[in-house]
């Protein structure tokens, strides 16, 4: 690895984070026993690196293999020419340290910053959704999975249906298409009925043919439940289930012109006012008023910043509803959020008023970039647990990049104040860094005397 570039941002980030608080947290989820594990600190890089580049946890495996500076980044010395792991190790690491690994590794991702960013009394709150990874919910796509899975029950259980339905099925999969059409739409939802019928039906027909077999009933009860409930639901049926592999993802109306509902769970993120990193997020469970978000993701932020005080949380006019909130019955933050201009406001406060409100929208093309550049467009991890871990990595590979471009930006363009900021947040570069400076500054005062 001599032939890296030492000044290569990826290379630094990997000098600056500190590998050994991750192996000390971590290490109370291995055994002494038994075959030898993968290195900690590959693991978090991997998932670090998938997130940092946009990749899936088959690509990244690859992706490491022949990228030096990867394998860099996870604590290699000497080129490796195998894989580093199975793509499914990365599964196994995520539910063995689970959402609050996760949040170990986000609050790392923020301390890497320096205090001079951190300190600052305003944050700002923003919703998103996160959608899954699941089709457009029909009701006629749901029955035809849940025949599909009753028919595989009956392959595994070695079960001998009365009757199958597999010719019949295939029709109504085929009245189903284009079934907006007003020549197409009385056949199609005849279908659908016909549908939600065949597998109401089968279902019926297993449980009978399971007898008295209590164990049989007890294994697949669950999965029983969650059929009929997804046949039984209507048009105005509360918390419908859009998603057989994804139950707690809701359908949520943003108003878009270009997608009337997103399907997936919602997303706080709360970011400093000024410097813009990622120092809270929180997923939800259900469907809630923006205003009732903002305490979780408040607690996750105080959480990571520790004894840095917070006064004021500036929001849209979706948080209407409270002025303030209460923190671990300790910790008062107002809420401010756009209003018309009061006569008695003077000229400063005015002024202070639409500066604070302007600088409120700088959220928004972050959350944009969570989703185009940190996998949080879709998330393809699996329940609200793989929701919350992919919020999570998103926002580690948010900050880390941001970091990354300070140092960028610092050491290609000459910038003083940058150089100043990456020399406070660099300090294993002192030397490298001092040296910039006093080049740039010998290049001015010759500049002058010329």
């Amino acid at each position: 690895m001599d032939m890296l570039d030492s000044k290569d941002p990826l290379v630094v980030l990997a000098d600056t984070i500190k590998w050994s608080k991750f192996e000390d947290e971590f290490a109370q989820y291995y055994s002494k026993e038994g075959r030898p594990a993968k290195p900690i600190r590959l693991m978090v890089g991997l998932l670090l690196l998938k997130q940092l580049e946009n990749l899936s946890d088959e690509n990244v495996v690859i992706a490491w293999k022949r990228n030096p500076y990867f394998q860099y980044f996870c604590g290699f010395s000497d080129f490796q020419t195998a894989l580093p792991c199975h793509s499914t190790d990365l599964v196994y690491f995520r539910n063995r340290i689970g959402k609050k690994g996760f949040e170990f590794i986000f609050k790392h991702s923020i301390e890497i910053h320096s205090n001079e960013n951190l300190n600052e009394s305003q944050v700002i709150a923003d919703t998103t959704i996160q959608e899954s990874n699941l089709t457009y919910p029909t009701d006629g796509k749901l029955a035809i999975k849940i025949i599909n899975h009753l028919h595989k029950i009956v392959k595994v259980e070695n079960i001998k249906l009365r009757r199958s339905y597999i010719k019949e099925i295939k029709q109504h999969r085929i009245n189903l298409r284009f079934f907006r059409h007003p020549k197409k739409i009385i056949k199609a939802k005849a279908s659908m009925k016909r549908l939600r019928t065949i597998a109401k039906t089968i279902l019926r027909d297993i449980d009978r043919k399971f007898g008295d077999n209590l164990e049989l009933h007890n294994k697949y009860a669950t999965k029983f439940y969650l059929y009929i409930r997804v046949l039984l639901q209507e048009k105005n049926t509360k918390n419908k289930i859009y998603s057989l592999h994804e139950i707690d993802a809701y359908a949520v109306n943003k108003g878009k012109d270009h997608k009337g509902y997103e399907y997936g769970t919602k997303a706080s993120v709360v970011t400093t006012k000024n410097s813009g990193i990622i120092v809270g997020v929180s997923a939800h469970r259900e469907n809630e008023h923006d205003s009732k978000t903002l305490k979780l993701a408040l607690e996750n932020t105080i959480s990571n910043l520790g004894s840095k005080t917070i006064n004021e949380v500036i929001c849209d006019r979706g948080y209407r509803g409270s002025k303030q909130i209460i923190i671990n019955n300790e910790t008062v933050i107002d809420i401010s959020i756009p209003s018309n201009l009061q006569k008695k406001d003077t000229t400063k406060q005015i002024n202070i008023k639409k500066e604070k409100f302007r600088r409120r929208a700088a959220i928004e093309p972050i959350i944009g970039h969570l989703k185009s550049d940190h996998r949080m467009q879709r998330n393809y991890l699996k329940g609200f647990l793989g929701d919350q871990i992919n919020l999570l990595l998103a926002a580690t590979a948010f900050n880390l990049k941001k970091w990354m471009n300070i140092y960028f930006y610092a050491f290609f363009t000459g910038n003083l104040s940058l150089l100043k900021e990456a020399y406070q947040q660099l300090q294993h570069q002192k030397e490298l860094i001092m040296f910039l400076l006093q080049l740039k500054i010998t290049m001015k005062f010759s500049n002058l005397d010329y």
